[in-house]
């Protein structure tokens, strides 16, 4: 078997550079391209949202912003015919604001932490432009804004986009200039936000000064929208759907980046797990009586959370059996939060203290707590 070329650049001393993956000097090997997570929304860990009316997380590493309508957010199955797309993460108006005022503001986007752009060079005389690129449909036509916002300088730059045909999935792409002026914390905090704007008041709509140039956004929020000309909250037979969002360095989009779906999942769940929820019970939390009312116990996480997580629990349906018997629990509550485990700590009584509990969920549904590390 003869060795048509060895390319040098890709190697060296044995090793394949994460750069000769970028350039595609390495064939059939992700380069993790796409800066925002579950761009093909697969990763669906909160099942439908319902009820949205402030901030609020639904497919994985999705938040709407704004509080001027009642929105459903769910992963659905309608997506572009023949991209690879499986899933779409679908809006639905539940309860319409009709008549937008000046200050309503409606969002969809994303959240990324600063030590996840540092390849922007932002903050340089080499700051590099960036690509968005993504499916988007909606029975409502017309022109929509984008916002792209640098949290650690409060600055901004906006575009627009259309949508030219009713209930039809259209790829759209959309190119910003990189800023040599403001960085990125490198850090793990918050850093940038794209969103989408599903509708927007004329307080954030009437002055063109961000289009096409990053500002200060604390003095020009009239410009963050503008552009925006539709209500998609107008009423409740609207929808609005994306998939295929890709966000990567360089002024031209290129094919969507399809990560196996393990990879996809373990990266959502740096920001939010659930414990035990798809199983019939979990047996296997193990508990020792500290006290004859106090029971500690841990998990360990199957991945490392971007911070300590928050921590709610999902179901009532838990039983505490010590010695072939169930136990009174009247609170459970935490002892640590860090990146990488959970204390469980549960209060009742019908043990002593040394002894050994097992804590038993029977709500398959919800598991028995979600950790929250979003951003």
């Amino acid at each position: 078997m003869a060795i048509d070329k060895i390319t040098t650049a890709s190697i060296t001393d044995g090793t394949i550079t994460s750069s000769d993956l970028a350039a595609g000097a390495v064939q059939n090997q992700s380069a993790f391209k796409n800066i925002f997570i579950n761009g093909d929304m697969s990763v669906n860990q909160r099942g439908t949202v319902t009820g949205i009316n402030t901030n609020s997380y639904s497919l994985d590493r999705w938040i709407t912003e704004g509080d001027d309508a009642t929105l459903t957010i769910s992963q659905d199955t309608s997506v572009p015919s023949a991209q690879g797309f499986g899933k779409s993460l679908k809006i639905a108006v539940t309860t319409a604001n009709a008549s937008v005022d000046a200050s309503d503001t409606q969002m969809i986007g994303q959240r990324i932490e600063g030590q996840l752009l540092q390849q922007l060079l932002y903050g340089t005389s080499s700051a590099k432009s960036f690509t968005l690129s993504f499916w988007v449909k909606s029975n409502i036509t017309g022109t929509y804004g984008m916002q792209f916002q640098n949290d650690d300088n409060n600055k901004v730059q906006t575009a627009t986009y259309s949508i030219s045909s009713a209930d039809t999935w259209e790829k759209k792409t959309i190119t910003i200039s990189g800023d040599t002026a403001s960085g990125f914390d490198n850090d793990a905090n918050r850093s940038f936000r794209v969103l989408w704007w599903l509708a927007a008041g004329s307080d954030f709509t009437s002055n063109n000064a961000s289009s096409g140039a990053w500002i200060a956004r604390s003095s020009n929020l009239n410009s963050i929208a503008y552009g925006h000309a539709v209500n998609v909250t107008s009423s409740t037979s609207n929808t609005f759907y994306l998939t295929g969002c890709q966000l990567e360095v360089g002024s031209s989009s290129s094919d969507f980046e399809f990560l196996p779906h393990d990879v996809n999942f373990t990266r959502c769940q740096r920001y939010c797990q659930f414990i035990g929820k798809g199983s019939t019970s979990i047996e296997n939390i193990v508990l020792s009586g500290y006290t004859s009312t106090n029971a500690y116990g841990s998990v360990d996480l199957p991945t490392k959370m971007r911070t300590a997580p928050s921590l709610t629990y999902t179901t009532t349906n838990l039983t505490l059996y010590n010695n072939g018997n169930s136990r009174t629990l009247t609170t459970k509550s935490t002892s640590v939060l860090n990146h990488s485990s959970v204390g469980l700590k549960m209060i009742g009584s019908g043990w002593s203290a040394g002894q050994a509990l097992h804590l038993v969920n029977s709500d398959a549904t919800n598991g028995l707590c979600k950790l929250d590390a979003e951003l």
